[in-house]
């Protein structure tokens, strides 16, 4: 049994009468530790338990796992606070912009100026993809989501880089650590972030059926992106220039955010030491879901459904109903106001100032005031988030299916720092295998199928689908099987 005030945990296994003695280091526990915690089965206990093989960590959601060490970003959720490396958000979104920012995350340090004009270099010369991306674009539909050409994208670069590709390269390509191994990783994030806005950009204008535009020279990060998506042969064509902070700013906001789905996504998938091109991909599938990254279009939809501010005291008690959802409050983290909301209304007073302002803006703030007097909400925690940045990106005119491209080109700068430093960590790379509790039956021996009773119900059999056009003339065609 540990002593008050030693760094230790003290836990009796009641099954056994055993006392064990966990050491916490940074207020953290080791879950392989309960491994050790092991008793006999009991009897007509189900073998799949696994008891004598030790005790297993359940954690539904990943509520309070920690799966890594990690010294990138640090978020209070309690006191609303987001670090980039130590640097407040706040400092950094009024004193930064979103590269820098991107070198800070991904190297650990802010840039001298001639560490950054390297840096920003790199990235902006490798910003231009092979022509073959031409045509893997137009090969979408008219009609594809931005987001799944976009994941799609970032898969197709993998198959240009060979010398990227540990599966040709060997495992360690990234691990090693020495000289070669880094600027062969570096290469790939120079690639990543340099093109991300190319493709993001290239995406956009297959919707728009316009032809794509090479990444200008001489630009800023966002004014390039702005360009690209934006510029149709007029000379001297420089995007405004309040509309390329406010995105510089909310790039850099949205750059990281801790080990959140897609981040989690593209670490999970990378520890398999897949390429980086497919980790992203992988990360960007993740975003997409509208938990993650469609959060920003489910708000702009929410106060499109509201319309009107007169209308927001039935929506809430709607809500409290549980007939309507609220999209744009609480959150998985904070607890109390996201920071990155501030800063986001800050930057919405000076886009509406060239833009004019939404018309949805009246509702969302008649839906701010009421949520944040509703004791229902404020019992619950239920806090402005910085999804309501949706109303910028609705005021400088990108449509609402847009909104997670927008989320996830400057998100590919956190995805490759958390990539980075599990690459580059302390005793290598271990590919993350959770564990499971098995609560299904137990062995069965094989049933021939005229000896079968039939498991009828919902989720126990497959649905039924309606068919229509080709597939259902064709059910209803004879002919002669191939087969």
């Amino acid at each position: 049994m540990g002593k008050p005030g030693q760094d230790s945990l003290s836990v009796t296994d009641n099954r056994t009468g055993k006392v064990y003695t966990i050491p916490i280091v940074d207020n953290a526990i080791s879950a392989t530790a309960f491994k050790d915690m092991k008793a006999a089965r009991k009897q007509g206990e189900r073998p799949e338990n696994e008891t004598e093989k030790g005790l297993r960590v359940q954690d539904r959601g990943f509520l309070n796992t920690a799966v890594m060490q990690s010294t990138i970003t640090y978020i209070d959720g309690d006191a609303g606070v987001l670090r980039y490396r130590g640097y407040p958000i706040e400092q950094l979104a009024e004193k930064s912009s979103h590269l820098e920012s991107a070198y800070l995350l991904i190297y650990g340090s802010l840039p001298t100026a001639s560490q950054y004009a390297h840096f920003e270099q790199e990235i902006m010369n490798h910003g231009v993809t092979h022509s073959d991306a031409t045509q893997f674009f137009q090969s979408f539909r008219y009609d594809a989501h931005p987001m799944s050409m976009l994941t799609s994208a970032f898969a197709m670069l993998g198959s240009y880089y060979s010398e990227a590709n540990p599966s040709l390269q060997g495992q360690r390509l990234y691990t090693k650590g020495d000289a070669a191994s880094l600027a062969t990783m570096d290469r790939q994030i120079y690639r990543i972030i340099g093109k991300a806005i190319t493709l993001a950009a290239m995406a956009y204008r297959v919707r728009q059926g316009r032809e794509f535009v090479t990444p200008p020279t001489g630009l800023s990060y966002t004014a390039s992106f702005l360009y690209q998506m934006d510029h149709i042969g007029e000379q001297d064509y420089v995007p405004n220039p309040i509309l390329v902070k406010a995105l510089d700013v909310l790039f850099l906001i949205h750059a990281d955010h801790e080990l959140n789905a897609s981040c989690t996504t593209v670490l999970q998938t990378g520890s398999s030491l897949v390429d980086p091109y497919s980790a992203i991909a992988a990360g960007c599938a993740s975003l997409y879901g509208p938990l993650h990254g469609g959060a920003n279009e489910a708000v702009i939809r929410m106060l499109i459904s509201i319309g009107k501010p007169e209308n927001v005291p039935a929506f809430i008690e709607a809500v409290k109903r549980r007939e309507k959802t609220l999209s744009g409050f609480g959150h998985r983290v904070y607890k109390t106001s996201d920071p990155r909301s501030f800063i986001v209304r800050k930057t919405a007073d000076e886009v509406f100032k060239v833009t004019g302002q939404d018309q949805l803006l009246e509702t969302a703030m008649a839906l701010h005031d009421a949520a944040m007097k509703d004791e229902y909400f404020i019992k619950r925690r239920l806090a402005p988030n910085v999804d309501f940045c949706g109303l910028i990106y609705r005021a400088m005119g990108f449509p609402l299916d847009f909104f997670p491209v927008l989320f996830a080109v400057p998100r590919v700068v956190g995805w490759l720092a958390h990539w980075r430093q599990m690459m580059l960590q302390e005793g290598g790379v271990k590919i993350w295998r959770p564990r499971q509790v098995y609560v299904g039956e137990t062995k069965r021996d094989y049933v021939p199928v005229d000896d079968r009773v039939a498991v009828e119900g919902l989720k126990q059999t497959p649905s039924k689908v309606e068919h229509g056009g080709i597939s259902k003339r064709s059910q209803l065609a004879s002919y002669k099987s191939k087969l």
